[in-house]
């Protein structure tokens, strides 16, 4: 559940970095943002559950990140 979740928050920011470049910040920014403060709550776990929710946070981040990212690299691409 946790994982389609995070594949259509990709798709989308993917599809507004394409689209909408410019627009597209806001929302990664939000993701990001609420992504971060679950990975430092993540990290509060005691022993190796903090490492393993903190990780699994972190890399759902970096996943955001890099699909807004990719949006905005193919829009730039385009000879218009």
């Amino acid at each position: 559940m946790t994982i389609a979740i995070i594949v259509a928050v990709c798709i989308l920011l993917f599809v507004l970095g394409f689209l909408v470049p410019r627009l597209s910040r806001g929302p990664q920014r939000g993701v990001d943002k609420t992504l971060g403060a679950g990975q430092r709550a993540g990290g509060k776990a005691p022993g190796p559950i903090g490492k393993l929710f903190s990780k699994s946070f972190g890399t759902s981040r970096k996943a955001t990140n890099k699909s807004a990212s990719a949006g905005r690299r193919g829009r730039g691409k385009l000879p218009l």
